[in-house]
């Protein structure tokens, strides 16, 4: 569709902070965004309008698909075939399409379709059952389990060991009647991402990520990526190649590991902006975010290019059970002058639930003393309410 100003209506499957941070990307292009989330007042709800049901509720997409001139997705618990017909049916485009959904959803289909296309992957096989997993820690030398459908953020992962309890860790991921995938332990190097826009007559990648994890959860993403310009050269072309094997048009995410003979195999790909380009708010000319708005309406993709030398820190739940989410120490973030907080709007604090990122971009930093700079901020910020938090000095609030 043509670019115009107003523009269409985005609906998006998926209201959590992606969807949050997509409609805060949608609106300066003149684009409203519709959310379909099973969360009353989800966090995407205070900057676009929400559809309230579940994500593969065929009523619910209708509904949101009948005020949307285009539909996509910020979670992969999307329906693909509830999508598909109701597209179809009310003659309403998908982005990317449902059959890359289907794909991507189901970690064990979506390895092999890489390796089947020559995309350098780790060594996997199929689990059923606790034979399958004993003999894939064998052939291994121990493996990383992944239930099939439904993991993120570390859930669903479990690293097995000769000697393990087979049955137990096969219960851990919630592998359940849908079976898991084993996968070599890969003895990476780094982690490293590249986002990249795929869009109606062109395709645009990020620079080079490197990701830096804990407890499987993502914690702070450094831009350049700190590796050599042939391992980064490498990475974009093994993003690219895996792109090709998917369909439709949006932001994908193509996580990645170095390992130490310098080599790129890819882990997993996300359909939809991810955690690893947020740092492109402030980074990069223009946003992971906004190109996925452009990419999935079919305009014109903006620059990818590098602002600056990026650190981006995710700030988790430090709680040890749920609480009102009220977030002490942002003052010294303000007081940095060049460092931005992005808060997600959710209401409670949850141990490592994600609540927002704390992002900082200048130009020819080095990347690791920024990283420890952007660290620096990010451990001030606290949900506790322990004493060394309650003297800082917290600003009025209207609410």
């Amino acid at each position: 569709m043509n670019p115009t100003c107003p523009g269409p209506t985005l609906g998006v499957v998926g209201g959590g902070q992606l969807g949050r941070m997509l409609a805060e990307a949608a609106a300066p292009l003149g684009v409203d965004v519709v959310v379909l989330d099973p969360t009353p007042e989800c966090p995407a709800s205070r900057v676009a309008d929400q559809v309230e049901g579940a994500f593969d509720d065929p009523d619910a997409v209708r509904e949101l698909a009948d005020r949307a001139d285009a539909l996509t997705l910020e979670i992969e618990l999307a329906d693909p075939d509830v999508l598909a017909s109701v597209g179809a049916e009310l003659d309403v485009p998908v982005q990317p399409s449902p059959a890359s959904l289907r794909t991507i959803q189901d970690k064990l289909v979506q390895k092999r379709t890489f390796a089947d296309a020559g995309v350098p992957v780790p060594e996997f096989v199929a689990v059923g059952d606790a034979a399958d997993l004993e003999a894939a820690v064998d052939t291994f030398g121990g493996c990383m389990l992944k239930a099939r459908t439904g993991g993120y953020d570390g859930r669903g992962n479990v690293p097995v060991r000769p000697g393990d309890d087979y049955d137990a860790k096969l219960a851990e991921v919630g592998a359940g009647d849908g079976g898991a995938m084993a996968e070599e332990l890969v003895d990476f190097e780094r982690e490293l991402s590249v986002v990249v826009a795929a869009g109606a007559d062109e395709t645009r990648a990020f620079p080079l990520a490197e990701n830096v994890h804990e407890a499987e959860i993502l914690r702070e993403t450094v831009v350049p990526a700190r590796t050599d310009t042939a391992v980064a050269a490498r990475a974009r072309d093994v993003a690219l190649d895996t792109l090709d094997t998917l369909d439709g048009r949006g932001v994908f995410a193509v996580e990645l590991f170095e390992t130490a003979d310098g080599d790129v195999l890819v882990n997993e790909v996300a359909p939809r902006p991810h955690n690893s380009g947020h740092w492109s708010i402030e980074g990069a000319t223009t946003s992971q975010f906004e190109q996925h708005v452009r990419a999935v309406l079919g305009w014109p993709l903006g620059d990818t290019g590098l602002r600056g030398t990026t650190v981006s820190a995710n700030l988790l739940g430090d709680v040890a059970d749920p609480t009102t989410a009220a977030l002490r120490g942002v003052e010294d973030v303000y007081d940095a002058g060049d460092a931005h907080l992005h808060w997600y709007g959710k209401r409670e604090a949850r141990p490592l639930r994600k609540m927002g990122h704390v992002t900082v971009s200048r130009a020819d930093a080095d990347p690791t003393e920024l990283l420890d700079a952007v660290r620096g901020l990010r451990d001030g910020l606290t949900f506790t309410n322990s004493d060394a938090a309650d003297q800082r000095a917290e600003p009025d609030s209207p609410q």
